[in-house]
């Protein structure tokens, strides 16, 4: 096993020799990082060579060619978030990196942004948050935050409760504009659940009510019960059919979690003879359509492919092929190491692994200058109203086909 004289590199060498599920893969792996050492000496252990590690940490772990591999900083909302989300893994040492009482929470607005040919657009915008109710939608490119170019955690770092300025273009063509946001203490889990259930709408279309529902995650407590509680005795009780965006941040949850869709298990409610009903098992029962693309991976592509054999048709873009069981480590200068340890095989051995799935109906999402549309989710829509004009009760299998933009 390679070493090169620096704590966090041979930590990660370390790990993944000890960890990943994939032995035949650690002589492609150390012959990687045995590379990155002699190209990089002395650098790797030179003090102010941070820069160098981290390129040669990437290079090592790209080279295992797989999901579920990867280092994030404290620089990135999603470091805060996979802390979260692999809080147990990491229990002995959120006291000390979040403290004083180890809960994971950073500054922020609700909005993730990603670079396109060097422009920065913002491609999610997490319901119900503060970027959310500024009115930022999908597409808009962020040009400054409070005159400073824009940082994902540093943009916000001391300013819960105040206001930034955000400057932004909604077309390539438009004079730049402004949007004054909130920041608020975000605590990544609760933040996804809220998001969740401001997710929730319903439209009329046709004479037809269509809902909706988006799973930013499946990794949350009670995200999964919040969308059972709006199909049984909420705001998509009475809808005619349901569109379910699997277009997620991150996987994870229940293999189980599209029996709230498909499955032979009856609903039924617990009736105590004081207090409130309660749900202990939810089946939506009428027409579904789901929402794929890229961000379906982990738990959302298991349950996306769940779907997809029960007859319910996907509209977007092929997933992510990511189906692997990560887990998180702490490095010793507090990032975060993420190391695939156990392989997914569904049934008959089919793994989604590095191929993903297709979507019955394919259509692209542009990002650049979106201005919040959302043709995929139109799409789905449409997709709907087809089915319940046809007079589908039943999971109808649709054409494959595509209505690329």
């Amino acid at each position: 096993m390679p070493r090169s004289g620096d704590a966090v590199f041979d930590r990660v060498i370390a790990l993944v020799n000890s960890e990943f599920h994939d032995e035949s893969a650690l002589d492609r792996f150390n012959a990687a990082a045995k590379k990155e050492i002699e190209s990089a000496a002395p650098a790797l252990s030179t003090i102010g060579s941070t820069a160098r590690v981290d390129v040669a940490i990437e290079t090592a772990l790209a080279s295992l060619q797989a999901s579920h591999n990867g280092r994030f900083k404290s620089d990135t909302i999603a470091y805060f978030e996979l802390s979260d989300i692999f809080r147990f893994a990491i229990r002995d040492d959120l006291r000390r990196v979040f403290p004083p009482d180890g809960e994971v929470s950073y500054a922020g607005i609700g909005m993730v942004t990603q670079l396109v040919g060097g422009t920065r657009f913002v491609t999610d915008v997490y319901d119900g948050s503060p970027a959310a109710k500024a009115g930022l939608v999908m597409g808009d490119e962020i040009l400054t935050v409070d005159g400073m170019p824009y940082r994902e955690i540093a943009s916000f770092h001391g300013k819960v409760g105040q206001s930034v300025d955000i400057r932004l273009r909604r077309r390539a063509d438009a004079a730049p504009i402004s949007a004054k946001v909130a920041v608020e203490r975000l605590r990544p889990l609760p933040t996804f659940e809220k998001a969740i259930e401001n997710s929730v709408a319903v439209s009329k279309r046709d004479g037809r009510k269509i809902g909706y529902v988006r799973f930013w995650t499946l990794s949350t407590r009670d995200g999964l019960d919040i969308v059972a509680r709006e199909l049984s005795t909420g705001r998509l009780r009475d809808v005619d059919g349901v569109v379910v965006d699997l277009r997620g941040r991150w996987g994870g949850g229940a293999a189980d979690a599209a029996e709230l869709f498909v499955g032979d298990t009856p609903s039924f409610r617990l009736i105590p003879r004081r207090g409130k009903d309660t749900l202990a098992n939810v089946r939506w029962r009428g027409p579904v359509v789901a929402l794929v693309d890229e961000g379906t991976r982990s738990g959302l592509e298991l349950f996306a492919y769940a779907l997809k054999i029960n007859g319910i048709p996907l509209v977007g873009e092929r997933t992510a092929g990511a189906l692997l069981a990560g887990r998180a480590y702490t490095l010793p200068d507090d990032s975060l190491l993420e190391i695939a340890v156990s392989d997914a095989v569904i049934d008959d051995n089919i793994r989604l692994e590095g191929t993903g799935i297709t979507p019955n109906i394919h259509i692209g999402l542009p990002l650049a200058y979106a201005a919040g549309r959302d043709p995929q989710r139109e799409a789905a829509v449409l997709e709907m109203l087809r089915i319940l004009a046809d007079g589908a009760s039943d999971r109808i299998q649709p054409a494959e086909r595509s209505l690329e933009r």
